[in-house]
């Protein structure tokens, strides 16, 4: 009787987002527009069904693929509907100056809201099912921990010379390819699947495969068609109702661009499987820190049509260097391999409690907060501090 219901619940899932796409695609082709506070609702409510298929999809291609590269493959089309609703911002940014703060704002907000709501959930979500207080991290995570540390280090260059250029592209996207070339030698182990994916994943190979591409491409199609509506729609939306649309911007277009991911990584966490849950996050994480900010001033420089960078004002620079100190922060928690509910209080805590204080001041000290207890816990916990230099000299096993 479970299973039965399981496919039924599973089933209403997968009509559901399918629904969500295609409701958009005919309202699109129909050439209707929405304006007002309901602009950006439909094509909102499309990436939002795109994003769970795009998980699906991703979760069906590991049965074929090596792990550790299937997990790289699910975070970064995970991420996919992020990606396009940023690089609209750093198209349109090269071509009008009212969208200049818009792509770090998208990508700093996104980043942030990963680690500080979307790592925070697994472990709460891991202790009210198991009452386990720690998550034991496998120790092939050192891999993630690594690149991410390396990429954190650098993005603190990006503050320091205001501006992101070219420059960062070649190394941001050099961190990402040796990402995903160490995460190509993995193994190929049968996943869990979850949802639809686990439904569709006792189908013959043939017709899966089929189902698998037919998904991709719906989503794929969705989020292209969506990415600019929802995009102007948000910013229609903040001018409607008096919000500002830098808020707008950095943290409802990820967290609707984002939530499948963590409901996708909170159920891996409820079927007692944390680890996976939380490497999908981490490889997000690593793909929206190395790879989404690489794109950034690629696409603002072929649509300004010169390689000049994306110069960043007062506001950007403290949202990048707050979103660098919450980054390494997180690296020190990691570096041991125990992910701990008190560890998870202090990153959400602090995550949360900033997005009420716009003042500079403010939001300087939220980030010297992360920078003092990354300090603390490398000066006054053994074991980080071997885990940290042994990552920066390169003494962690990277093998999968």
């Amino acid at each position: 009787m479970k299973t039965s219901e399981n496919k039924i619940v599973n089933v209403i899932w997968l009509v559901f987002a399918i629904t969500l796409c295609i409701q958009w695609i005919i309202f699109k082709h129909a050439g209707y527009h929405l304006t007002g506070s309901f602009a950006p609702v439909l094509p909102g409510l499309a990436i939002f069904g795109a994003a769970f298929i795009l998980s699906w999809s991703a979760e069906l291609a590991q049965i074929d693929i090596p792990r550790s590269f299937a997990f790289a493959i699910l975070a970064l089309v995970a991420v996919l509907p992020e990606y396009a609703v940023d690089m609209y911002f750093s198209w349109m940014a090269a071509r009008n100056p009212a969208y200049h703060p818009y792509p770090v704002a998208n990508m700093t907000g996104g980043n942030r809201l990963l680690i500080g709501f979307g790592w925070a959930l697994i472990v709460f979500v891991y202790w009210v099912k198991n009452r386990d207080k720690k998550l034991i991290l496998d120790p092939a995570c050192a891999l993630e921990i690594k690149v991410l540390l390396i990429a954190t280090l650098y993005s603190f260059i990006i503050s320091l010379k205001k501006n992101i250029s070219l420059l960062d592209s070649l190394v941001f996207i050099g961190i990402f390819i040796f990402y995903i070339s160490r995460a190509l030698k993995g193994h190929v182990i049968e996943p869990e699947e979850s949802g639809p994916a686990e439904l569709i994943a006792k189908i013959q190979k043939t017709p899966r495969r089929i189902v698998t591409v037919i998904f991709f491409l719906l989503s794929g199609y969705t989020i292209f068609i969506s990415a600019e509506p929802f995009s102007e729609g948000l910013l229609e939306a903040g001018r409607h109702l008096g919000i500002e649309e830098f808020i707008l911007v950095q943290w409802i277009a990820p967290l609707a661009s984002e939530s499948p991911e963590f409901i996708v990584a909170m159920i891996f966490a409820l079927r007692n499987l944390p680890d996976q849950g939380f490497l999908t996050l981490l490889s997000s994480k690593i793909n929206q820190w190395t790879l989404l900010i690489g794109m950034i001033p690629i696409i603002y420089s072929i649509s300004g049509k010169n390689l000049s960078p994306l110069y960043l004002d007062s506001r950007q620079l403290e949202e990048m260097f707050l979103t660098s100190a919450q980054s390494l922060f997180a690296v020190s928690v990691l570096s041991n391999f125990v992910f701990s509910l008190w560890e998870a209080l202090i990153l959400l805590v602090l995550f949360a409690t900033q997005l009420f204080f716009f003042n500079p001041v403010i939001r300087y000290g939220y980030a010297s907060i992360y920078m003092i207890l990354t300090i603390f816990f490398f000066l006054f916990s053994k074991s980080h501090r071997q885990s940290m230099v042994g990552y920066l000299g390169g003494g962690k096993s990277l093998k999968r």
